[in-house]
């Protein structure tokens, strides 16, 4: 059997799903721009969309006004869409083409956002190595949410298992660097129609 390869997989779902065919899609992202308005006050502050792909996440941020902003995808063809979308807007975005898991950062930043990229990685390993990578690049005053499906939620997502996580499951997985602020649940309605409930989770550093 041929070895899951997760960046193929990836480019093949963005190569052939259009933008409002993919379960993720959200006109307006409102639960991420709520939270990211709550804990980054300054507009200078530096964000990191992980997994952001075409998500018109990066819009709305720059549509507030926000200066640094980087987002990262494991598929480079999801973020040429989201550069064909911005148009000239493109170049005031950091884009990073990298898988979450093994990410090197060559900058701090004030706020990490993760929805529905964390609960892809199912390897222990992974999991660590990239809470570890977060714990290093957030600023000593930084803030990180990480939005999963809860355990209502679905067990796949695209064809891949994922992990359902619980406001204590992803305290206790993240217990050794971070101290969690807020948990809540909210239910995310596709464009086919089903309900998916996700956990959103947000902590500061230890």
């Amino acid at each position: 059997m041929k070895e899951f390869d997760r960046k193929d997989h990836w480019e093949n779902i963005y190569q052939t799903k259009t933008l409002n065919e993919v379960s993720w899609y959200q006109p307006t992202p409102t639960t991420s721009l709520q939270l990211i308005e709550k804990y980054c006050k300054s507009k200078n502050a530096k964000i990191i969309d992980i997994g952001g792909g075409d998500s018109f996440l990066v819009d709305n941020l720059l549509r507030l006004g926000y200066t640094h902003i980087s987002v990262l995808d494991i598929s480079e063809s999801a973020i040429k869409r989201a550069k064909l979308r911005l148009g000239e807007k493109e170049n005031l975005v950091n884009w990073i083409v990298a898988d979450a898991s093994d990410f090197t950062p060559k900058e701090k930043y004030n706020f990490w956002h993760d929805r529905a990229a964390f609960h892809f990685l199912t390897d222990s390993s992974e999991i660590d190595n990239y809470i570890r990578t977060v714990h290093s690049t957030l600023s000593s005053d930084g803030t990180l949410v990480i939005g999963t499906f809860s355990e209502t939620g679905p067990t796949k997502c695209s064809g891949i298992e994922v992990t359902q996580y619980s406001e204590e499951t992803m305290s206790e997985q993240l217990k050794d660097y971070f101290i969690k602020k807020e948990c809540f649940t909210i239910d995310h309605k596709t464009p086919s129609g089903f309900i998916q409930n996700f956990v959103f989770c947000s902590f500061k550093k230890v």
